[in-house]
C-alpha cells in the first residue's frame, strides 16, 4: 500500500524509511495539533489541502489532541472528502498520561497499558474514520513497563492490521536500543520512527519544564546515523518560534522560555544574518537546520495558514 505519487510535487528530496513500505515521504511534516484551537474547519482544509497539493503526505497528530483540538476528528473528516486516505503518511500516537486528571495532571501516571493502549488506538481509529494508522507511536514512555511487553503489544496491533508500523515518542535512547534488540531476536520489524524534541536552540536550552519530554541529542542523533531503519521526526522544529521572537522583541519577549541561553541568543543573531544573505526567511533558516544533520530527520510544522505551509515547504 505504497503513497501514489503526487503531480505537484516541488522537492524531490524524499525519505524513505528502509524495510518499510511506507513510500518516499516529504521532509516536512504537517503537524495538526491547532485544528479548532487556532485554524477553523475551512482553514484547516485549506491548510491540508496546500501540503498535500504540493508534495506533503506526512499528517501527524495524537490522541491527546483531542482535549484541546479536534486535530483527528478533522484530519478523518478531510481524507474522507477526498478520498486521499492511501496518498497520506498518517501518524497517530497513545498512551499519553490524563491531562483531565484531578486536582492537577501527573505526568508520570503513565498509560502504557495493553488495555489503555487499546483504548487510544480504537477510539483514534473511530474519529480518524480509518480502518489503520500507518505509523503509530507511543507518545510516552513508562520505565516500569519492560520493553517486551511494549513491543509486544505494538504487534498485536499489527497482526490485527489495525496499524501498519510502529514507533516511538519521548523515549530514551537506552530504551530504544533495548526495544529494537528485542525486535531483532523476535524476528519483528520494530521500530520504524523515534519522534523527539530537537531545533536549533534545543542542545543549548535550559532544563524543560516537562522532565518526561525526550531531545533528540548529540548521543541519539549518533545512534539515528547508524540505524536508518529507525527515522527521526522532530517535534519543536522551530523552537516555539524563538528566535523570531527574541530578533523582534528582545529577551523579554522570550523570558519564559528555556531556550534563551547566551549561545542561542548568539545564534539567532548569527541566524538573522545568513537568511539575509542567502535571501531566505528566518523561518526557512530556522528549518534549513535539519538539512545539516548526518541523518535523515522530518521536522513537524504546524503553520499559521497556508501561505506559511507554502513558506515553509521551500525551506
Amino acid at each position: 500500500m505504497g503513497i501514489q505519487r503526487n503531480e505537484k510535487i516541488i522537492d524531490q528530496r524524499r525519505i524513505v524509511i528502509p524495510d518499510t513500505d511506507l513510500g518516499a515521504l516529504f521532509p516536512l511534516g504537517l503537524g495538526s495539533m491547532k485544528a479548532e484551537s487556532a485554524w477553523d474547519k475551512q482553514q484547516t482544509y485549506r491548510i491540508f489541502d496546500t501540503y498535500f497539493d504540493r508534495g506533503g503526505n506526512l499528517f501527524d497528530t495524537a490522541r491527546v489532541y483531542s482535549l484541546f483540538s479536534k486535530s483527528e476528528e478533522w484530519i478523518g473528516d478531510w481524507l474522507k472528502e477526498t478520498g486521499k486516505r492511501n496518498r497520506i503518511v498518517l501518524i497517530s500516537k497513545g498512551g499519553h498520561p490524563d491531562l483531565t486528571a484531578q486536582p492537577f495532571p501527573d505526568m508520570h501516571r503513565f498509560r502504557l497499558s495493553k488495555e489503555e493502549m487499546t483504548s487510544d488506538l480504537e477510539t483514534s481509529l473511530r474519529t480518524l474514520q480509518t480502518n489503520h494508522i500507518d505509523i503509530y507511536l507511543y507518545h510516552r514512555d513508562d520505565p516500569a513497563r519492560s520493553v517486551e511487553e511494549l513491543v509486544d503489544t505494538m504487534e498485536s496491533f499489527v497482526q490485527a492490521g489495525k496499524i501498519r508500523y510502529y514507533g516511538c515518542s519521548n523515549w530514551t535512547l537506552p530504551r530504544i536500543e533495548q526495544a529494537m534488540n528485542y525486535a531483532k531476536a523476535m524476528g519483528y520489524r520494530g521500530f520504524v520512527m523515534n519522534q523527539g524534541l530537537l531545533n536549533a536552540a534545543s542542545d543549548d536550552a535550559g532544563p524543560l519544564q516537562d522532565d518526561t519530554l525526550i531531545k533528540i541529542d548529540p548521543q541519539m542523533r549518533a545512534y539515528h546515523k547508524a540505524h536508518p531503519e529507525i527515522l527521526a521526526t522532530a517535534y519543536s522544529g522551530i523552537a516555539l518560534g524563538f528566535f523570531a521572537q527574541y530578533l523582534r522583541g528582545g529577551a523579554d519577549a522570550v523570558r519564559d522560555k528555556s531556550y534563551l541561553t547566551d549561545a542561542n541568543i548568539a545564534r539567532a543573531k548569527q541566524m538573522e544574518q545568513s537568511a539575509k544573505e542567502k535571501g531566505i526567511t528566518l523561518l526557512q533558516e530556522t528549518l534549513g537546520y535539519f538539512k545539516t544533520l548526518e541523518h535523515d530527520c522530518i521536522p513537524l510544522f504546524t503553520p499559521r495558514d497556508e501561505a506559511g505551509i507554502c513558506e515553509a515547504m521551500e525551506a
